[in-house]
């Protein structure tokens, strides 16, 4: 069985629900525990903040939460998937966060304005406008699971300093063919949850909200995606919920090149780490309005 690896579902009430249930299950570590570290130095993975309503009040948010991952490609674009921006309620309003704990600063930001999502939403993040593909949902095949948010480049500036991620060549991951592929070396990151723990009330998938990254290595490859394993007993680390639309680095002569986005893997979060690929025609045609590519 496979999920999406992001803290929200396919329908508005589903979402308002989920998120509810990340005070709970989810918020505060990231990406697997196992053979994970911190990642204060990837400054251009973020985290994708969200404020909507839930309360049937649609002239007033009343919920905010990180909801996935994503990375900075340019100086005001910010690559996530499409489940992460799509199925909200009408008055959903996205915002974009690069500081290390995304948690912790909203638990201090919630301290400091209660009761106004919006404010706390604008006091870790800067908000955009979300841009997801107009095919997605597609065939299995190719999901058509990308979206990004395009936000003001000042403003940006002037909370954080990043390097925007470096973007793949067309074919760049075909291009390597299987030996390549093995001897390629792949890092995960994002802001998600831990894999999961039985506990009194059953399986849980604690942490979250903290930017970390682990090493995965290569499985297979498709025409859309690219399947990474997370084994432990390999060094492997891997994501897990929230991490959705998150990068997958891998180095490419000699350059760390963000080649794919999280989108899906194992309920558990254990074995493997399903990708959509960035060097395809699809990805690029979608990509090209938003950025220059290589």
């Amino acid at each position: 069985m496979t999920v999406v690896r992001s803290t929200t579902v396919a329908s508005a009430i589903t979402a308002a629900a989920c998120a509810a249930a990340l005070a709970t299950a989810i918020p505060s570590a990231a990406i697997n525990s196992y053979n994970a570290a911190p990642a204060p130095e990837r400054t251009e993975v973020g985290a994708l903040v969200a404020t909507w309503d839930a309360d049937g009040d649609p002239g007033t948010p009343d919920r905010v939460d990180w909801v996935c991952s994503g990375t900075m490609i340019d100086a005001d674009t910010f690559l996530t998937a499409a489940h992460c921006t799509t199925d909200w309620p009408e008055n959903v309003r996205f915002h974009v966060s690069l500081d290390q704990d995304v948690q912790a600063g909203l638990d201090k930001a919630a301290a400091e304005h209660p009761g106004d999502p919006t404010a706390v939403a604008e006091t870790v993040a800067v908000e955009g406008t979300a841009h997801n593909h107009p095919a997605y949902p597609g065939p299995a095949s190719d999901t058509h699971d990308i979206s990004v948010i395009q936000l003001p480049a000042a403003k940006v500036a002037e909370r954080w300093s990043f390097k925007p991620a470096a973007l793949p060549a067309a074919g760049a991951l075909s291009a390597l063919g299987p030996q390549g592929l093995d001897d390629t070396s792949f890092v995960v990151a994002g802001y998600g949850t831990q894999e999961a723990r039985r506990g009194p009330g059953g399986h849980t998938h604690p942490g979250g909200g903290v930017r970390l990254k682990a090493p995965v290595t290569f499985n297979a490859l498709n025409d859309a995606w690219i399947r990474l394993a997370m084994s432990a007993p390999q060094g492997n680390g891997g994501a897990c919920y929230g991490d959705s639309g998150g990068p997958n680095f891998a180095t490419l002569d000699g350059r760390l090149t963000l080649v794919a986005t999280t989108i899906t893997g194992d309920t558990p979060c254990y074995a493997t780490n399903v990708v959509y690929r960035l060097d395809t025609p699809g990805a690029r045609s979608f990509l090209a309005p938003f950025v220059q590519l290589p």
